[in-house]
């Protein structure tokens, strides 16, 4: 039987992408891919990544958040409600297509929000993108860098249920906490490069794994552009860590995802 993946968290409309993107979607379906749930980190990106799924509306799964770091002409930022402002309006605007909240959580890193001011702000702006996703009745795909522990105990302090933590590079014992709760967990094929993400995954059932690739970032190779196709990576390397076969990992996998996201379900069922 053929291989179907899903891919939880990837960027489709990326800079890195904008030449070749109707390529890279015919790579990834000719590689087993089944979807791509494509996140977004402000709202400027959101009327472009519905235009994409409006052309490939069994492939392209969008999801509306604002990421805990922003960027402008300056460099990057701790994120402020004001980011959020421009884009609460779209979230209702475009809710029938949505199959999630994201790229939204919190990101600690020291030299990016190291006041304590910053991090309660990153807090407000996640928790209304939280708000949402609960009013909405959608999944959260959810960043948690440097922040691992205190985006669990948050997520679950906001009744969080429906919870995909991408990348997720935390302790095991924050991890089992997630577990806890029902939370899943996705790792992109970067994870071969770092021996501490074994340990990790060791501990976390497969039950309450998923697929990703993080694409553009996140590849096997640093300072290389990552692409969709690349899932598989990620799958093998889960594969040897659990002892079992690639397809059992990306039959699983597949499964929650689709779990987790019930609106890619009904999609493709169309």
């Amino acid at each position: 039987m053929a291989l179907a993946y899903v891919d939880c968290h990837c960027h489709m409309t990326a800079e890195e992408f904008m030449q070749d993107t109707e390529d890279i979607i015919e790579k990834s379906r000719q590689e087993g891919i089944r979807a791509l749930i494509s996140v977004t980190e402000h709202e400027r990106e959101f009327e472009s990544l519905i235009h994409l799924s409006e052309r490939y509306p069994d492939f392209i799964m969008p999801c509306f958040g604002v990421h805990p770091i922003q960027s402008n002409a300056d460099g990057q930022y701790s994120v402020t409600v004001k980011d959020l402002e421009p884009a609460v309006s779209l979230f209702d605007k475009y809710k029938d297509e949505l199959v999630a909240i994201g790229e939204i959580g919190l990101d600690f890193t020291p030299w990016l929000a190291p006041t304590s001011e910053q991090r309660d702000e990153q807090r407000k702006v996640f928790q209304l993108q939280l708000d949402i996703a609960k009013r909405l009745d959608l999944p959260v795909n959810v960043h948690s860098r440097s922040a691992g522990r205190q985006t669990i105990a948050f997520l679950k302090e906001q009744g969080a249920q429906k919870v995909l933590l991408h990348n997720f590079a935390g302790r095991p014992s924050a991890a089992l906490e997630g577990v806890q709760a029902g939370y899943y967990f996705s790792f992109p094929p970067a994870v071969t490069r770092n021996d501490q993400r074994a340990k990790l995954i060791k501990q976390i059932p497969l039950e309450n794994i998923c697929l990703e690739t993080d694409s553009p970032s996140l590849g096997p190779r640093k300072q290389e552009r990552n692409v969709p196709s690349n899932i598989y990576i990620s799958c093998e390397y889960i594969a040897s860590v659990k002892g079992l076969s690639p397809a059992a990992i990306c039959a699983v996998t597949t499964h929650n995802a689709l779990q987790l996201f019930p609106k890619v379900c009904n999609k493709l069922k169309k």
